[in-house]
């Protein structure tokens, strides 16, 4: 009896020892996420990465109803995708829900939670529910073998845990989400590889696991700095970047980025910085930097959205008038074209949100217009900070003390009832503490 007895902790110990290799096993297959993208009434898109050939698929519930358990189908990742993943869960609208991952069959389990949310059907039955979202740019991740020599550009990862704390209910990467190097830019691996190091990052785990997210691209995503549509591999910066994220669509299908999303009465208009960008050094009048083409098409969709507040987000910055650094002030022609497009579309409440300058402050434009233009911008999240002196870059539309030098990030609230609704900002640091604070009413944008 004892030598039974002393088998059985021996084969109980064996059996620990197994689970704990086999689910070691499984977490080393797993790169990266998984990350939640969109969010509508009817589906939810999940993304994940593994680190070699393998499948894939998901287990999801409703928070209410955990024992009614759905499956997703099973999909292998390949080499070729970058060993990605992308699915599509059939949802129900005003839901809750939590999820779990697998890998060859084989539960991965992560140390935080793995949660999402169907958008609320609330249209003719109540007013429109209060959100909140994150907004940041310009995200660099040392890697010392392909960084520049010298003082590491990146830092203060733990911004991420900021921003998952929180809980907003997604997040907007407004471009400059990763950093290409020159070992990148040449070639379908160095994409690849850009990509896959900064998604890796530890710290951003538990914010890709529980929050929705959508992105924009700037110049670094893009392809080298200050990139054009004359970059030569263009094509290829548009496949990667729609590898990576889970926007909801792209509206055009010549690889420029341009997008729109809803989140309860507020409609987001992504516009693509880069893609038609007139080269720098080319004698061309009337200089582009958004193009004919993505005015035309933003200023019919402002004229047939109904949200409360339109908000258009771009890499570089609109409002700011110092014509420097990409802003939009260095093609004068093209920003009175966009403006007056707005004006034209007789749109209420637009607004504008960007990134790029490794600064942060809201600009605030009244003059000529029937409202005021408000732009926030909100940069870097953990690239390096800008060492402008803000009396020195004479933005005359700059709000009074809202310049901020620091790695931060921006966090939105939408609240009110229909006829009340406001949107407040506040700017974070990478430490949690609050510096700007801003608020716009709705009523003011009409």
């Amino acid at each position: 009896m004892k030598n039974f007895t002393k088998q059985s902790a021996m084969l109980g110990v064996w059996a620990m020892v197994y689970l704990a290799s086999t689910l070691k096993a499984q977490d080393n297959l797993l790169q990266s996420g998984p990350m939640v993208g969109y969010s509508e009434m009817s589906e939810v898109a999940l993304w994940v990465q593994t680190t070699q050939t393998a499948m894939v698929h998901f287990v999801y519930w409703d928070k209410e109803k955990p024992t009614v358990k759905m499956k997703t189908e099973t999909q292998t990742t390949t080499a070729d995708k970058a060993f990605v993943a992308k699915f599509i869960l059939p949802v129900t609208h005003s839901k809750k829900y939590q999820y779990e991952l697998y890998i060859n069959n084989k539960l991965v389990k992560r140390p935080y939670p793995l949660e999402f949310q169907s958008q609320v059907l609330w249209q003719y039955r109540t007013d429109a529910p209060d959100f909140s979202f994150a907004y940041g740019s310009c995200n660099y991740v040392n890697q010392p073998e392909t960084d520049r020599p010298g003082e590491p550009y990146g830092g203060n990862y733990e911004i991420f845990k900021v921003i998952h704390e929180k809980r907003p209910d997604f997040m907007i990467w407004g471009g400059d989400n990763i950093y290409l190097r020159e070992t990148d830019w040449n070639t379908r691996t160095g994409f690849i590889n850009r990509y896959t190091h900064t998604r890796s990052l530890p710290e951003m785990q538990p914010l890709l696991a529980s929050t929705h997210h959508y992105a924009l691209w700037d110049d670094h995503d893009y392809g080298p700095n200050n990139s054009d549509r004359g970059f030569w591999n263009k094509r290829l910066a548009s496949e990667m970047f729609k590898l990576f994220w889970a926007n909801p669509n792209y509206v055009f299908d010549d690889g420029s980025i341009t997008g729109t999303f809803f989140w309860a009465d507020v409609q987001f208009f992504i516009l693509d910085n880069r893609f038609y960008k007139t080269p720098e050094y080319l004698s061309e009048p009337n200089k582009a930097i958004i193009s004919d083409k993505q005015i035309a098409w933003l200023k019919d969709a402002l004229s047939f959205s109904r949200a409360t507040f339109k908000i258009i987000l771009i890499g570089g910055q609109v409002l700011n008038s110092h014509a420097d650094y990409e802003t939009l002030a260095t093609c004068p022609e093209e920003r009175q074209k966009l403006i007056q497009a707005i004006q034209e579309s007789k749109a209420r409440g637009v607004l504008f949100i960007s990134g790029d300058r490794h600064h942060s402050e809201i600009s605030r434009l009244e003059n000529g217009v029937k409202y005021p233009l408000i732009e926030f911008t909100s940069s870097p999240l953990t690239a390096g900070v800008s060492n402008i002196d803000p009396e020195k870059e004479k933005n005359i539309y700059r709000v009074p003390n809202t310049f901020l030098r620091e790695r931060s990030f921006a966090l939105f609230k939408v609240s009110g009832k229909n006829r009340e609704r406001k949107l407040t900002v506040q700017y974070i640091n990478y430490k949690g503490e609050e510096r700007v604070k801003y608020e716009v009413r709705a009523e003011e944008l009409k």
